[in-house]
C-alpha cells in the first residue's frame, strides 16, 4: 500500500476526495503567514482599526449566530491571502502529483472569516482534458477542480475552480478526456459587496489618511511598485497551509528544483499592491488568475498594478486591479485580476 494522491488517469468527473484536517485561523498562523508573504492590509494587522471599521470585538470570531463572522462584533478579519492559501492547500489532497497549476477562476468571498474561525474545504473534479502527446515528454492532463470552503458553522466562505496539470500513471495511457476547461468558473457570480461589507464604516478607514485613497485613482492608471520581494520559506508556507503537492517539497518530484506554491506568489503580489495602495481595505474576489511561468525559492518578484475599473461605494469604492508579476525583466510569472475595496 502506498499513501499517495491520484494520477490524471485515475480521475473521473464528479469525483470527490476524502476529508482533510480543518484549520483554525489563529494569531500564530496569521503571524507566520505574514512573515512569509508580508501582509500589509491595515484591517488584518490593526485590531483597533478593525473594531473601528467593522464593529468587531476581540475574540468574537467563534459566534454561532447567523451573521457571525461578517458584521459588527464579529472579530478581526483574517488576511484574505491567508484564507485562500488555506483553502488551496487543503485542496491538494487531489493534486499531490501536480506538475503545475495553470489558473484559478471564480474565486469570490461569500463571507470574510475572522481570527478564531475554522475552515473546512472539500474538493471535487469538475472537468478533465488530456493534453496532446509531445515527443520526449511524459503524458499529462488538465483537471479543473471545484473547491468549496466553509467555516465551523458550515457557512460558505469560498467556492472556486483551479486547474492543475497532472501526469498519467500509465505512460501509454489514453483517457479520452476532452472537456472544455474554459467553462470552469464561467457561471460563478460575485457576492454583493454591499452584503459582504454590511455594517462596515469605510469612512472610519478613510479618516486614517492612507494615500492614495479611492478618489485619487483613475481607470487606466498604472502604478509601478518600487522594490522587489525575495521568495523565501517556500516549503514552510506549503506546510503551514497543508499543501502536500510534492513539487513544493521534494526536489526529485520537481525534476531537480522545487517549485514555489502559487499562493506564495499571489500573497507577495497582494503585499506589493497594499504597499503601493495603503488604502486597500480588503479583496472581494478574483476575476481571473493565471500562472504564466514557474517561480523558485530565491527569485525576487516585482509587480505593476493597473487600475482597470472604479465604482463608488459609500466613503470608498470598488476597484478592479490587475497585478502583473515578474521574476526577472521580461519574465512574467503571474497575471492576476481582482476586485478590491479602497477607502
Amino acid at each position: 500500500m502506498k499513501a499517495e494522491g491520484p494520477y490524471f488517469d485515475e480521475l473521473t468527473a464528479g469525483q470527490a476526495f476524502p476529508a482533510v484536517p480543518r484549520i483554525t485561523l489563529t494569531e500564530g498562523l496569521a503571524a507566520v503567514h505574514q512573515s512569509i508573504t508580508g501582509d500589509r492590509l491595515a484591517l488584518s494587522l490593526d485590531t483597533a482599526l478593525a473594531e473601528e471599521v467593522t464593529g468587531a470585538s476581540a475574540g468574537a470570531g467563534t459566534g454561532a449566530g447567523p451573521g457571525a463572522g461578517t458584521g459588527p462584533g464579529a472579530g478581526r478579519p483574517a488576511n484574505p491571502a491567508l484564507v485562500w492559501d488555506v483553502a488551496i492547500g487543503q485542496s491538494t489532497v487531489a493534486t499531490q502529483h501536480v506538475k503545475a497549476n495553470l489558473f484559478y477562476r471564480g474565486l469570490w468571498f461569500r463571507r470574510f472569516p475572522v481570527i478564531g474561525d475554522t475552515l473546512r474545504t472539500t474538493t471535487r473534479v469538475d472537468s478533465l482534458r488530456q493534453n496532446r502527446p509531445r515527443e520526449g515528454r511524459a503524458p499529462t492532463g488538465l483537471a479543473a477542480l471545484r473547491i468549496t470552503t466553509v467555516d465551523q458553522h458550515e457557512r460558505p466562505v469560498l467556492d472556486f475552480w483551479r486547474c492543475a496539470m497532472l501526469p498519467l500513471r500509465d505512460p501509454s495511457g489514453q483517457t479520452g478526456h476532452a472537456d472544455d476547461l474554459d467553462a470552469a468558473g464561467a457561471t460563478a457570480n460575485p457576492t454583493s459587496p454591499a452584503a459582504l461589507l454590511d455594517g462596515w464604516r469605510l469612512d472610519r478607514f478613510a479618516a486614517h489618511g492612507f494615500w492614495p485613497q479611492y478618489g485619487d485613482l483613475v481607470p487606466g492608471d498604472v502604478v509601478e511598485v518600487a522594490g522587489g520581494d525575495v521568495v523565501s520559506s517556500a516549503p514552510e508556507l506549503a506546510r503551514l497551509t497543508l499543501n502536500i503537492a510534492a513539487v513544493h517539497h521534494d526536489e526529485q518530484a520537481a525534476g531537480g528544483t522545487r517549485l514555489v506554491y502559487g499562493g506564495h506568489t499571489i500573497g507577495l503580489a497582494l503585499s506589493q499592491a497594499a504597499r503601493a495602495l495603503p488604502g486597500l481595505v480588503t479583496v472581494v474576489g478574483w476575476f481571473s488568475c493565471d500562472h504564466l511561468a514557474p517561480v523558485h525559492e530565491g527569485d525576487t518578484l516585482h509587480s505593476s498594478i493597473e487600475i482597470e475599473s472604479a465604482e463608488a461605494l459609500g466613503a470608498g469604492g470598488l476597484v478592479g486591479l490587475r497585478s502583473r508579476v515578474y521574476s526577472a525583466p521580461g519574465q512574467q510569472v503571474l497575471d492576476w485580476r481582482f476586485l478590491a475595496v479602497l477607502a
